[in-house]
């Protein structure tokens, strides 16, 4: 299967995830009763992540594919994040406890705003930047789930709480953004592993020269 094909197979899975994604959340399968853990929630976030690495573990043609993406595209997808000022809106109006929505909010907005000067420096193969940059990002996003769980039963104002991450339109990011963004980081992070000498030795001769 050549790359084009791969393409268009992996939009296919990522548009059928979505549609399943907003049906489920639909039909409020991702809703745990207290104390109830939130196991479909929990499995919503693994089983892709699993289903990623044992395609890439198996197929090399796959792994080929994963390192033929435009790195700066995908680094551009997160500049999105810097709509995690919702989170803040919704602790203001009393409906997410404030340690969630100040961790999570503070950190989406800081990776969307910066999403633009990662892009730069894949596109120089300025490596360590961009590693550490991706890290902070999966940071984030693990924080966000962290202290969703251990929040959700934190009383809030408006007697909401992290729960409400659990229904439309909210659980959209659990169940489909937050996986997929974690995603995007490891195959960046893994493609700047890969990064041949020869453009990082270009990247340090073109810096010398506009020094």
């Amino acid at each position: 299967m050549n790359n084009a094909a791969y393409a268009n197979l992996t939009s296919g899975l990522i548009a059928a995830w979505f549609v399943f994604a907003l049906s489920a959340s639909g039909l409020h399968l991702f809703v745990a009763v207290p104390p109830a853990p939130p196991i479909a929630l929990g499995l919503a976030l693994l089983v892709p992540f699993f289903v990623l690495f044992v395609w890439y573990a198996s197929s090399a043609n796959f792994r080929r594919f994963l390192f033929s993406l435009n790195p700066r595209t995908l680094t551009l997808v997160h500049s999105w994040r810097i709509a995690g000022f919702a989170f803040l809106v919704l602790y203001a109006v009393g409906l997410l406890p404030a340690v969630f929505a100040w961790t999570a909010g503070v950190g989406d907005i800081a990776i969307g705003a910066t999403a633009f000067l990662a892009a730069r420096w894949s596109t120089s193969f300025r490596r360590w930047p961009f590693i550490v940059w991706q890290i902070l990002g999966m940071i984030d996003l693990v924080l966000a789930i962290a202290l969703g769980v251990t929040t959700s039963q934190f009383p809030v104002a408006n007697g909401g709480a992290t729960n409400i991450m659990t229904t439309l339109p909210m659980s959209l990011i659990p169940t489909f953004a937050v996986p997929l963004l974690l995603m995007l980081h490891i195959i960046c992070i893994a493609q700047a592993r890969q990064w041949k000498p020869s453009h990082l030795s270009r990247t340090a001769e073109l810096f010398q020269r506009s020094a």
